[in-house]
């Protein structure tokens, strides 16, 4: 018997690429270019793999974009203090607010599930759209799943087709 693990993952790749809403890529193209133009930054968060995604983020953003971007968890130091005194669910929506997030800036959420406050999933997303909101800055996200907060409280969401709910990780943070 011979499996092909490989050709039906990359398969199943471009099956979501065909499904992809391209017109939302464009808009949120056009939304961090205005950002850029204004001088604002791009604030990238994420939990687990997600949070890895967005740390590479921010280098491409930074050194390819030449867009001023950061990431909450490339400070570990900082991360687990506010961890430690101020608790999980808040410890962005905090960073943010020491980072002076404005109405010129964006927060760029990368999700699977893009979090959920009746099962108490990535809380600290939550928060910290909801604080962005309150500050006017733009939020966008990347998520996996339609149902999640990031999903409905984005201004620019990018949903990656869910072609198998087995994999619905390993093709959303890819």
């Amino acid at each position: 018997m011979k499996i092909n693990y490989s050709k039906t993952f990359l398969n199943s790749i471009l099956k979501i690429t065909t499904q992809i809403d391209h017109e939302k890529i464009d808009k949120l193209a056009l939304e961090i270019l205005r950002i850029k133009k204004n001088y604002g930054r791009l604030f990238f968060l994420g939990v687990g793999g997600s949070a890895a995604n967005c740390s590479h983020a921010v280098n491409d953003f930074r050194k390819i974009c030449n867009i001023e971007s950061y990431c909450p968890t490339d400070n570990v130091s900082e991360l687990t203090a506010r961890i430690n005194d101020e608790g999980w669910e808040t410890s962005y929506q905090e960073w943010l607010k020491s980072s002076n997030l404005s109405r010129k800036d964006a927060i760029f959420i990368m999700s699977v599930g893009g979090g959920n406050l009746k099962k108490n999933i990535s809380v600290n997303l939550i928060k910290s759209i909801i604080f962005a909101k309150k500050k006017n800055a733009k939020v966008f996200s990347i998520v996996g799943r339609k149902d999640g907060y990031a999903f409905k409280n984005a201004d620019v969401c990018i949903d990656i087709p869910n072609i198998d709910n087995k994999l619905i990780t390993p093709y959303s943070e890819g």
